[in-house]
Parts: structure tokens; sequence; C-alpha cells
């Protein structure tokens, strides 16, 4: 118990009182309804896991890769059930292993007085080309998935490839990972009000989808502005080494 309360104590060090409140907040609030609605306990420890791993994610802790496992694993069969086919391959074919690619990736770069990792962020052609490969990959998963009998194909597409993107800007340590979650959320949170409907469907994920979306918009601010004050400090320190 004592190493527990440890281990809290070193994941909350650094953090700000609405930052804690907000992610206590957050879990309640998908806890207390998966429970009203007598979800599954495997909905309920998915949309946890789930909003634990994000909001962790957000203030630059390791440790968000072992929860967002945890989700994985569960989230992988819960979208079987509403037979979003794509999600499903995106959780155990991409998720699973880039967690762990991701943790060793974070952990050469993490800042040992905040226990934050250290952000950066992309060029402007590095955006465009991003943008770029997202309508192809887009548009193409869209047409695989119709072929397959998916629900909502294009909209699956559009949560399975910019999930893959954003993710692999989140290992990279991207201030811009965020925008692209943004447009995941929006777009998980209409695929999940349609799947109300239908059998296999989990309000507590719908939920959870809700919650990324508000941690997303958060976070994006954070990154943003720590993002500017290291670029500010390369670009003195550049400078510095000129002269």
């Amino acid at each position: 118990m004592e190493n527990l309360k440890a281990s809290i104590k070193k994941e909350l060090s650094g953090w700000k009182k609405w930052q804690v409140s907000w992610l206590f907040l957050a879990t309640i609030i998908i806890l207390g309804v998966s429970i009203y609605q007598k979800d599954t306990w495997i909905g309920i420890l998915a949309s946890c896991s789930g909003v634990i791993c994000v909001i962790f994610c957000g203030m630059g802790r390791i440790s968000n890769y072992l929860f967002g496992t945890i989700n994985t694993i569960l989230y992988a069969y819960i979208a079987w059930k509403a037979k979003y086919y794509g999600d499903v391959m995106l959780n155990l074919l991409y998720y699973l292993p880039t967690n762990i690619i991701g943790w060793i990736a974070w952990k050469k770069n993490m800042n040992g007085e905040t226990n934050e990792v250290y952000k950066k962020r992309m060029s402007v052609k590095m955006d465009l080309l991003l943008l770029a490969l997202s309508l192809v990959g887009v548009f193409g998963y869209a047409w695989v998935l119709k072929l397959l009998g998916g629900n909502l194909p294009l909209v699956d597409s559009m949560s399975t490839v910019l999930s893959v993107i954003a993710q692999i800007l989140m290992i990279k340590r991207f201030m811009e990972q965020w925008l692209v979650w943004i447009a995941v959320d929006v777009v998980s949170v209409i695929m999940w009000v349609a799947a109300l409907s239908t059998e296999g469907a989990s309000i507590s994920v719908l939920l959870m989808w809700a919650v990324f979306l508000i941690n997303a918009v958060i976070m994006f601010v954070k990154w943003f502005i720590e993002s500017k004050k290291v670029q500010k400090e390369e670009a003195k320190n550049d400078k510095q080494e000129e002269i």
C-alpha cells in the first residue's frame, strides 16, 4: 500500500490543483455513468484506463503507455462486438506494439526535473505533407472497409487513419498530435453515437471519447505553450553558438 501511495504521489508531482481535479473528475464521471447504465466490466475498465491514459499523456507522463495497453486490448474487444473492424485492427495490430515503442522512445527523452517528456513542433513543410498523406489514407482505407462490410466505412476510416498518424506524432513528441487527436475524437463521438442503437455498443465508451475530446483541447493548449518555449530556447542557443 505504501509503495502504491508513493507511486501515485510521484506521478502527480508538479501537477496543478485543477489538473489533478480534472483527472479525478473525468475518471469519476466515466465510472459513475458506466455503473448507472449497468455497463459491462470490460466497458468500464476500457473507458477508465483510456481516460487516465490520455490525461497522463497530456501531462507528459511515460506511464500513459501502461494504461494505454490495458485500454487497447479491452477496446478492441468492444469494437469487435460493434462490428467496427477498422478499430479492431487499429488497436491490436498498431496501438499494442506502438505502446511498447512509445515507452522506449519517451524514456530516452524525459526531463528528470519535471518527470515530463520533452516537447517539440513540426515545420510547415511537414504539416503539408501530413495533410496530403492523411487524405490519401482516409479515402483508401474507407474503400477497404466498405469491401469488408463494416459500419460507417468513411467515418471508421477517418478514426483509424488519423489515429495512426496521431500516435506516430505522439511517439515523436510533436505538439501537433493534439490537433489530430481532436479530429479523431470528434469523428469517434459521432461514430459511437450512431452505434448506441445497435447491439454491442457501450455508453461508457461514448463518454470516454467525449472526455478525450475535452482533454485533447486542454492538452493542445498546454503543449502549444511549452513547445513554443522550447522552440525559443533552441533558437536562442543556435544564435549563441553562431556568435
